[in-house]
């Protein structure tokens, strides 16, 4: 260390002379072990470090590269049979100290050159560790970039695109599917070992105890390699996101506001473009729950790019998406706001019929009205999950409410959305809908089915039948979260799927069954009279009764009378 310390102390008083020509040299000092040496060579360091920076910047790109090197813990070389396997070193006790260490060099090079900002960006994405890099190089690169937002508010934009980019890169490469049969194999192969054993003599205790330690931390471990390192980094964001906003364990409104905006310049980059990704959108979920000002004023910033057409088709339908999947599931959203929702998605959709529908392109067309059915599905979608809630209390202004919204004339117009939006959607709607006789959906749906043409595909394997169940490609962009540690995280505020009560599974056992007919007595109700060979018919009394909602329905197509 003492003759480390007279180097060091040397080239300090001579940095003047340390130009480019000698950048060999400077990339040997650069390439010291300093970090585990004693407290005073690591001062000696810090100190030479800022005397070459700031009287040589022609090295400031090195020293710049060196210090980023140290935000993964040291690679500490295993062989195996001639093989390098080596990988991080997990046990290194001095970890933490040495990151707080490499934070102070960058903050003291940042402060003899103030343009090290433009230079470290650049550094920062090449030196992120490839995805299938172990978990703790991971978490540790995370946690240092998250650490360098801190200090340098300026550079904290550009640092969240990048972690968001990488997280989207592991979210897209582990669908949902993937995970779950990652987690059953798991699941059926420990139970399987769990019979081997109990035909063996119990253990020691002490070993026992041993083995449900090991238990209870492998339990939270994602059976799934690409999943694990997923989980731990989403819950590294959301720690990060509740420390920035909350001082003191009170909400910073101010903190949270500056946060919030980056955030959602972040979605709107990266995410609204990325198609079904599953996990990483949760980000914008877990902000918003903070406070309900965050929740409405990132459904408004939806809503607008629903609502303008000069975005590309996609990104509306993907916005309309979100829309429904964020007022169905998150439970801090009140019923007022789920009510102002659907007010504005319900008055769009009526304008747009009264726009198209007469008009030549008065027809079923994914490709020309995208975003007209992913609104028509965000509010279906919404009203499944939010009915109960909305009838609660007062269940005739409840009523008079949904009756209101005319969901009649959206479902009966030349558009037909029912034929375009999720089946199990329109299902679970045609349901709710015929109990609280707000819509008779099941005339249209079934007329739906029978223009369902299947599509053969010819493939090496035989021909295959295929019906396109999903013809908008939509995704609920907030379905059930599955990684395991980050998912306690957002649980308290999420809205699960409740089984449905014996009276609602009655309604639903029937609409679900495609093609077959219903009950005799129940004919009106699907606008079918037996006696008519070519003919499908709407009974006159099924839509004459009280049941017709009050807004008038100008505009919609005579459906009196449909050709099969």
């Amino acid at each position: 260390d003492a003759q480390i310390i007279n180097w060091l102390h040397e080239f300090r008083a001579s940095v003047t002379y340390l130009t480019k020509d000698f950048d060999q040299l400077v990339s040997l000092l650069l390439k010291l072990p300093w970090l585990r040496r004693s407290r005073e060579v690591v001062e000696e360091y810090l100190g030479f470090l800022g005397n070459l920076v700031s009287a040589q910047t022609v090295h400031l790109r090195p020293c710049l590269r060196m210090i980023v090197s140290q935000f993964v813990p040291p690679r500490i070389t295993i062989r195996e049979d001639d093989v390098d396997i080596s990988d991080s070193d997990d046990d290194d006790e001095n970890l933490s100290e040495n990151f707080n260490t490499c934070h102070r060099a960058l903050q003291t090079v940042v402060r003899y050159v103030p343009s090290t900002l433009q230079f470290l960006m650049p550094i920062l994405v090449e030196s992120f560790p490839f995805i299938n890099k172990s978990e703790r190089t991971l978490e540790c690169y995370v946690h240092n970039l998250l650490r360098v937002t801190v200090y340098l508010p300026t550079l904290r934009l550009q640092i969240l695109e990048l972690i968001v980019e990488k997280l989207l890169k592991l979210d897209v490469s582990t669908p949902q599917q993937d995970i779950e049969d990652a987690e059953e194999a798991a699941n059926n192969s420990d139970s399987v070992e769990k019979s081997a054993e109990e035909g063996l003599f119990a253990m020691e205790e002490d070993e026992e105890r041993k083995g449900n330690k090991v238990v209870s931390s492998s339990s939270e471990r994602m059976a799934h390699p690409l999943a694990e390192r997923l989980d731990i980094l989403m819950t590294i964001l959301f720690s990060y996101i509740k420390d920035v906003c909350h001082v003191d364990g009170k909400l910073d409104i101010n903190k949270t506001k500056d946060l919030y905006r980056d955030l959602v310049s972040v979605f709107d980059k990266l995410i609204l473009p990325t198609h079904a990704s599953c996990h990483v959108q949760y980000f914008m979920f877990y902000i918003c729950s903070f406070k309900l000002g965050f929740a409405e004023a990132f459904l408004d910033h939806l809503w607008k790019k629903l609502r303008d057409p000069n975005n590309p088709s996609v990104i509306r339908q993907t916005a309309g998406s979100y829309i429904g999947s964020f007022l169905a599931r998150a439970k801090f959203i009140p019923v007022v706001t789920v009510k102002a929702c659907l007010d504005l998605l319900v008055n769009w959709m009526h304008k747009y019929i009264d726009n198209q529908d007469t008009g030549a392109n008065a027809y079923c067309d994914v490709a020309l009205h995208g975003p007209f059915y992913s609104t028509c599905q965000a509010a279906f979608y919404t009203l499944i999950f939010r009915h109960k809630q909305l009838l609660d209390g007062n269940l005739r202004k409840g009523l008079s409410y949904l009756q209101s919204l005319n969901f009649e004339r959206i479902v009966m117009c030349q558009l037909n959305p029912l034929k375009i939006c999720i089946p199990s959607v329109v299902n679970l709607f045609a349901a709710i809908t015929r109990k609280y006789q707000l819509v008779f959906c099941y005339t249209i749906i079934e007329r739906n089915n029978r223009q369902f043409i299947p599509v053969v595909r010819s493939g090496t394997g035989g021909d295959l039948v295929q019906t396109c169940t999903n013809p908008l490609d939509s995704f609920f962009p907030f379905d059930p979260y599955v990684l395991k540690r980050s998912k306690k995280i957002i649980d308290p505020f999420y809205q699960f799927w409740e089984e449905l009560s014996a009276e609602d599974l009655e309604n639903l056992k029937k609409p679900i069954k495609r093609g077959t007919s219903e009950d005799e007595d129940d004919d009106f109700l699907k606008g079918e009279t037996p006696q008519n060979d070519g003919v499908v018919e709407i009974a006159p009394n099924s839509y004459e009764s009280n049941t017709r909602s009050p807004v008038s329905s100008i505009g919609s197509p005579p459906d009196c009378y449909v050709q099969y």
